[in-house]
């Protein structure tokens, strides 16, 4: 069996693999709330964008977490859009600074790549704010090994993130090089795909939710992989976390599928 990893490196900080996304965060009291609770609970790494939530989810981490540097790790994202330019990423990235409530932003990823704007460029301009120590790690999403490489030219990379699940495993290879190079690879829709009865057969063997195994089985596939569950619910939340504590199997492996 597994004994995986609970952990991952992001520079000097060691932090929990399973962290929130927070793609329809609101700023509400109420979401405030859950992401004190969800930091209390366990949570160390959660991961935002400029546009999610038409930018309150950004608003509302800030509300709530506002110098909670200490606990936890804000990962946030610009330049989703193409047409907007380098002018526009820049303003993106001011936007996130404000919104957040910090002078310092832990991870920020390039969240696509611009088809008119070489990669390089882009990830230069992230450069200049990581030169100044207002980015401390820099990311990229949606990429190919190549583009990781292309990137990396100019400045080191720090996280990846790249759609793979149960249902989605094109990115074998993205993950691969990851782990060779000590990259963190950040699986966006973490939850979806996957054989349903034999995920349901393998999660009633466990007493486990079918959503924990498919974070167990994100956790099994190489030690740099750091699910990011977008919930509101703070039973799901602890559900989540939870799955840091399930061993798989080789025979649970093979059920659920190569």
């Amino acid at each position: 069996m597994t004994g995986v990893p609970s952990l991952f490196s992001l520079g000097d900080r060691e932090l929990t693999r399973i962290g929130l996304g927070t793609n329809r965060l609101r700023d509400l009291p109420e979401h405030h709330a859950f992401l004190r609770e969800a930091v209390a609970a366990g949570i160390e790494f959660i991961d935002t964008a400029h546009l999610y939530s038409g930018g309150e989810s950004e608003q509302a981490i800030g509300a709530a977490l506002a110098g909670a540097s200490d606990d936890v790790v804000i990962a946030t994202k610009g330049g989703y859009h193409p047409g907007a330019g380098l002018d526009g990423l820049r303003a993106q990235l001011e936007q996130s600074f404000e919104r957040l409530c910090v002078d310092v932003i832990d991870l920020y990823y390039l969240h696509r790549v611009d088809p008119d704007i070489p990669i390089e460029k882009s990830v230069g301009l992230i450069a200049e704010y990581v030169e100044v120590e207002r980015v401390r790690h820099v990311g990229i999403s949606d990429v190919s090994v190549e583009q990781i490489q292309r990137a990396r030219s100019v400045v080191p990379i720090a996280a990846v993130q790249n759609e793979f699940n149960l249902g989605e495993r094109a990115d074998d290879a993205v993950i691969g090089y990851c782990e060779a190079e000590g990259i963190l690879f950040v699986p966006f829709y973490p939850l979806h795909g996957g054989d349903d009865t034999a995920i349901q057969r393998v999660a009633g063997r466990h007493g486990a939710s079918s959503n924990q195994i498919k974070l167990a089985w994100l956790l099994h596939r190489s030690p740099v992989v750091a699910p990011i569950p977008g919930t509101l619910s703070p039973e799901h939340m602890r559900e989540n976390l939870a799955a840091l504590d399930i061993e798989l199997s080789d025979s649970d492996l093979a059920e659920i599928g190569p």
